[in-house]
């Protein structure tokens, strides 16, 4: 089982997907830099608990396509 996320971090990371679902790859440390420019989050465990969130996401959306193809 995984860590719980918080109502904070589910939120703002869906936001940020949803505004930049192009951008966002599979790479960990890319998306670190590209919320880093549309977010302004206080602290950096904070920040990379949203950037890991948007990652999965993004991994989660690449299955689903893979699946229905």
């Amino acid at each position: 089982m995984g860590r719980i996320k918080s109502r904070f971090v589910k939120a703002s990371g869906q936001k940020i997907y949803d505004k930049v679902k192009t951008e966002i790859t599979e790479d960990f440390q890319k998306n670190k830099e590209i919320v880093a420019k549309y977010a302004q989050i206080p602290s950096k465990r904070l920040r990379n608990s949203v950037v890991g969130y948007v990652t999965r996401l993004n991994k989660q959306e690449q299955k689903e396509e893979a699946m229905e193809a």
